[in-house]
């Protein structure tokens, strides 16, 4: 009888260790990610999210590192890193269009009149329109897109027409659709790098600059210029990118959660963002800046120069025309 026993109880634990043995085979598969933009920022925000939610509809068989604040490098290097697969994702705006030249238009000047608009074309044809061609161009995949703001000009005096505009000497990133439009407004870009352009404005060497409400108020712009004009002339948006081999390595379940993941992070930003700007308006005006909304001639000025500048994209992208004629369509969507 103890020879049976023992001999159930080695059966018992051979078969419990060939059930545990597949479980313990299961290790998390850990997936990094990089992007420039600093901590508390809605594109960080963005990728912990995707963390967040890829963590929990994998079950813990993901986990996200996020690496923010270009700690992988410059946007360049964790493109190419992410394009090389030595990690998995990474997160930046047009700076894809040095790849495909249609990623340029995800920040076409003039070209949305509110989130609603925007985001009705970035979850619709005009996002696919863009990216069309860019897995096969790129090994990349565009996982979502979200904004982190319409530009608004911040400076000095107020601008009150369009005579004001002209002849400004406003600080543009060097990025020839941004410079293109100041000309095209009839402004004198002067392309530098964020960081110089305090001292810029204290030097007078710039008269103001643009930025989203949220860099606005991280940096207390208002504080140098006080005057914030709503223009929200170019909309900032940025997406996740997968390496597309690791992508079709996935399971399809697996890739569903990845999808999931990202379409639910893009969520919370759109609502984040546009909350976030009437906060930031509160802001800057209890700190007394002055927070001015365009009349319709310099509303109407601005749209005209951003279509003047849309011959950039003519030139560069083939389906450049059905790309704005989709936005459009957007509009009055409902």
């Amino acid at each position: 009888m103890m020879k049976r026993i023992v001999a159930l109880l080695l059966a018992c634990a051979f078969v419990m260790g060939a059930l545990a043995a597949p479980a313990m085979a299961a290790k998390t598969v850990v997936i990094k990610i990089a992007g420039m933009k600093p901590e508390g920022e809605p594109e960080t925000i963005g990728m912990h999210k995707f963390g967040q939610y890829l963590k929990e509809l994998s079950g813990g068989k993901y986990e996200v590192q996020v690496f923010p604040n270009s700690t992988l490098g410059k946007e360049d290097a964790y493109i190419a890193s992410t394009r090389k697969g030595i990690i998995q994702m990474c997160a930046t705006g047009t700076q894809t269009s040095a790849l495909h030249p249609a990623m340029a238009m995800l920040e076409t000047p003039m070209l949305y009149d509110s989130y609603e608009h925007a985001r009705r074309a970035m979850e619709g044809e005009t996002f696919k329109l863009i990216n069309e061609g860019f897995t096969e161009k790129s090994g990349l995949r565009t996982l979502n897109a979200f904004p982190l703001g319409f530009r608004h000009f911040y400076t000095k005096k107020p601008l009150n027409s369009v005579n004001d505009v002209k002849g400004l000497r406003m600080r543009v990133p060097n990025i020839p659709l941004y410079t293109n439009f100041a000309k095209e407004c009839g402004i004198s870009g002067q392309p530098m790098p964020f960081a110089e352009v305090p001292s810029a404005l204290d030097q007078g060497v710039i008269d103001g600059g643009d930025s989203p409400l949220s860099d606005i108020v991280a940096l207390k712009m208002y504080e140098i210029t006080p005057q914030i004009t709503l223009t929200g002339h170019i909309l900032v948006i940025h997406s996740l990118y997968i390496n597309e081999k690791f992508y079709q390595s996935l399971p399809e379940q697996d890739k569903a959660w990845f999808n999931e993941a990202a379409k639910r992070a893009a969520d919370d930003i759109w609502q984040m963002v546009e909350e976030g700007d009437a906060k930031a308006i509160e802001t800057i005006k209890a700190a007394k800046g002055s927070v001015n909304t365009p009349s319709k001639e310099f509303h109407d000025y601005m749209v005209d120069a951003g279509k003047r500048s849309w011959k950039l994209f003519y030139d560069t992208v083939p389906n450049a025309k059905e790309i704005l004629e989709s936005a459009a369509s957007y509009r009055d969507a409902k």
